[in-house]
């Protein structure tokens, strides 16, 4: 009697690469730390103008 075995799954090729790599802490890009600003900004005029309205 012969056995037959399945062919096995293929492995995920990007999960060595990932292993790989040094996990560290996420950061926020450039653009994201601008747009954030712009969004203080606008908070704080729209603040100030509802302030200073009579």
């Amino acid at each position: 009697m012969q056995m037959t075995l399945k062919p096995l799954k293929p492995r995920n090729p990007f999960v060595a690469a990932s292993l790989k790599r040094m996990a560290g802490p996420h950061r926020r890009s450039a653009s994201a730390k601008r747009q954030q600003a712009a969004r203080e900004l606008r908070a704080e005029l729209r603040a100030d103008r509802t302030r200073s309205s009579p």
